[in-house]
């Protein structure tokens, strides 16, 4: 019902916004947030050197420099350790030998031999494509984790007694992983070139080099685009043993 003022006005007209009208509307609202964006964006602003991707990379790299300090104290504690449960730790010949070879396949012993190198590199900044390839994009142009996995799975099937990439010794639990163009292992973070150096039958190893198929790929890059590839035989080379941590995390079931 309606009171006798309200009659007399006729009556109250709703404003009625249709499906298009609604379109309408919020593409202008769109339009208008992006020339906004565009214009913060574009006055001067350098993307590559945003305060806060450096305040990160900061970050990243004191973690590292962090973890390699750690490690060092840790390996002088170990060595402490060792020294006092070899005093009198109850043990027969026989168990100590055992020990020490399984010491030396689970990569905390160092060890000694023939070994080669291989080099991994990001191609040149300037980097164009050869005759016959289509130009590259980003991501033809970086060395990725897939790169550096072929080239430790390849050494190990060649028969390489242990492995080290950069300065790392590599055990069962190494994980080789890539977080943009740079490599993190074992809480350490590295930038390229990237150096695998394997201690083993130089002969066997570059042999199983050739003949990974994920390496051959990597070839057709290395010729394309100029991405980094050298092999390095080297004399007798000493590996040192792994230093790190070898405590295992895992995810565990709610209850």
């Amino acid at each position: 019902m309606s009171n006798s003022a309200d009659s007399t006005q006729g009556p109250v007209r709703r404003s009625s916004w249709k499906p298009v009208r609604l379109l309408t509307a919020a593409v202008f609202a769109l339009a208008g947030l992006i020339f906004v964006t565009s214009f913060n964006t574009a006055r001067g602003t350098d993307l590559r050197t945003d305060a806060s991707m450096l305040k990160l990379s900061d970050l990243i790299k004191q973690r590292s420099d962090k973890n390699g300090t750690l490690e060092e104290s840790m390996v002088s504690v170990r060595d402490d350790v060792d020294s006092l449960a070899q005093r009198d730790d109850g043990s027969t010949r026989a168990e100590d030998a055992k020990l020490k070879a399984l010491e030396k396949a689970a990569g905390t012993e160092a060890i000694r031999g023939q070994a080669l190198t291989v080099t991994l590199n990001d191609a040149p900044p300037n980097a164009r494509a050869a005759p016959g390839y289509p130009e590259p994009q980003a991501n033809d142009l970086v060395i990725h984790q897939q790169d550096l996995q072929a080239v430790v799975n390849a050494l190990w099937q060649g028969g390489a007694r242990g492995i080290r990439v950069m300065d790392q010794r590599l055990i069962s639990t190494s994980a080789v992983r890539c977080v943009g163009n740079t490599l993190i292992l074992q809480g350490r973070v590295y930038s390229p070139p990237y150096k695998i150096t394997a201690v083993g039958d130089q002969k066997a190893l570059k042999k199983a080099l050739a003949q990974s198929p994920a390496i051959e790929n990597y070839q057709l890059y290395v010729q394309a685009y100029g991405l980094g590839w050298k092999v390095d035989e080297l004399g007798a080379v000493t590996l040192p043993g792994y230093s790190g941590t070898v405590d295992l995390h895992y995810a565990k079931p709610v209850k």
